[in-house]
């Protein structure tokens, strides 16, 4: 278990799905291999296409960069919903209503193929149903949730307006959506990657996917120089690790929010919680050795623009103390998010100019739905199959409003930040960083970073992004290197853990 720190904290950041579930272990690709379909991505929204195409016949092979579950999904808070806070108005608003009762039906859907699945293959993943809270604590908000209330109504959506919960928060207003659900998701996972395995897929994990050759029969070729020959591929990276120029980078940005799971007396009463306040937060439960942990999630900031990341885990302990009578974080962690210029996912063809190539990305927090509609859309596609959500998450799209007033917005902060990250000052000299801390310094007269560990190593690396050249910044919380511009992050050693970026960062020690 995590040491903790005088404030409570866990000195680590660690997922508690990823503690409590052992997953399977594969190697990495070390020859040319030829397949019908090549998944890119270990995360929810690979696994699953992976398994939803080897149930058709097809000759699958998923790789992944580091190990499966590693990325976003093993950093969730895994609520199983279609209730993606306030966003069903705002699609009315911009794409119309019969858009947004097809979001609304796809996330639906994939809730139930998930409790379908669960329940038929009688899986042990903690899989409970519970209904969604959204909710209100001022007179400012409710006016959000009556708008947001007429637009379920409008839908169809099963849900009631509430006065209040079930958790002990005094409200103003809420929405409630019945019969939603929560799991355990490596536990989920483990069980399709079991399956998928059995019916014959090939999984590389620690297989850096670096560039796609196109043509008749698309190449995928690892940093290792590997080659994957495959009738389809498909970019379930999280970041699109091939843009092939869709300019994802220009047409998504990425956020940082955190989590902390608590211990305390209360008995928790069910459901799941989000305010539509800020800063917002997020509560739901998981049973651990007979208790029930509550998981509080928040502070949300976009990806190496916050103040010292411990700052947000501190805000959420500080919650949990006021929420909970002697609560004491057990594990905490941060997850990472991208949102689309509209905030409907890219799921399908890469472009208009990329029929074998499909992408799943922008997932804004909600995962877990989101992931799994990706599956399905991308196998209906590739076995020629009508997707009756094809046309609304085509990534190739272009939402007259808001997208454009969101890509300018978008890049107009991208060049201010690549800019300003030229300019910036050291933080420290090297000699003046102390164990377990991190800095801008300058070496030779130019930017790096630095951080030394617990042994009294230090090191430095070159702190511009490599990909497309921002300067990075030190998040203290999590011990890594982040890009304010594309939410590229990498550890202090310099290895690659989140894109776009997909090299490493130079490191300088030797100077």
């Amino acid at each position: 278990m995590n040491e903790q720190t005088p404030n409570q904290l866990p000195e680590r950041p660690e997922p508690y799905w990823r503690i409590t579930s052992q997953l399977a272990s594969f190697p990495p690709l070390k020859e040319d291999i030829k397949t019908d379909v090549c998944i890119v991505g270990g995360g929810i929204s690979g696994i699953t296409t992976a398994y939803l195409l080897a149930k058709e016949g097809l000759d699958v092979t998923l790789i992944e960069a580091d190990v499966l579950v590693n990325g976003t999904t093993g950093h969730t808070t895994a609520k199983i919903t279609a209730q993606h806070d306030l966003i069903y108005d705002e699609l009315i608003h911009n794409l119309g209503i019969e858009k947004a009762k097809l979001y609304y039906e796809a996330n639906d859907a994939a809730l139930q193929f998930i409790r379908k699945l669960v329940k038929e293959e009688k899986m042990a993943c903690d899989f409970t149903d519970e209904d969604a809270y959204l909710y209100t604590t001022n007179n400012r908000g409710v006016s959000k949730l009556e708008h947001e209330f007429k637009a379920y109504q409008e839908i169809g959506i099963d849900s009631e307006w509430i006065t209040s919960m079930p958790l002990d928060i005094p409200i103003k207003a809420g929405i409630k959506m019945r019969n939603q659900a929560q799991f355990h998701p490596v536990k989920y996972l483990a069980h399709l990657i079991k399956g998928f395995t059995e019916m014959g897929g090939k999984i590389y994990e620690h297989t850096v996917a670096d560039d796609v050759k196109e043509g008749e029969a698309p190449i995928v070729v690892t940093r290792d120089g590997k080659r994957i020959s495959a009738q389809y591929v498909v970019a379930a990276s999280h970041f699109p690790f091939y843009d092939g120029a869709g300019f994802y980078f220009s047409r998504l940005h990425a956020d940082r929010s955190y989590v902390v799971a608590v211990e305390c007396d209360e008995e928790f009463p069910g459901g799941m919680y989000l305010s539509c306040d800020e800063p917002k937060r997020s509560l739901r439960y998981t049973d651990m050795d007979g208790k029930r942990l509550v998981i509080v999630g928040g502070e949300q900031h976009k990806t190496g623009q916050g103040m010292d990341t411990m700052y947000h885990y501190a805000a959420l302990e500080e919650y949990s103390q006021k929420m909970f009578t002697n609560s004491k974080v057990r594990f905490r962690w941060s997850a990472q998010d991208l949102v689309t210029l509209d905030k409907v996912p890219y799921i399908g063809k890469l472009s208009r100019m990329h029929p074998n190539i499909f992408v799943a990305t922008g997932f804004r927090k909600w995962g877990m739905t989101n992931g799994t509609v990706a599956a399905h859309v991308i196998c209906d596609l590739i076995t020629h199959r009508p997707s009756p959500y094809e046309e609304l998450f085509k990534p190739s799209r272009f939402v007259a409003d808001p997208s454009i007033r969101h890509f300018m917005s978008e890049n107009l902060d991208v060049a201010k930040h690549l800019i300003k990250g030229k300019f910036d000052d050291a933080d420290k000299s090297i000699d003046e960083i102390s164990v377990d801390e991190g800095a801008v310094v300058k070496v030779d007269g130019k930017r790096a970073g630095a951080y030394k560990d617990k042994e009294g190593c230090l090191h430095v690396v070159d702190t511009t992004c490599t990909h497309m050249g921002c300067e990075l910044n030190w998040n203290n919380g999590d011990r890594t290197w982040d890009c304010p511009c594309h939410g590229s992050r990498f550890s202090y050693k310099g290895e690659v853990i989140e894109g776009p970026a997909t090299k490493p960062l130079k490191s300088l020690k030797d100077k």
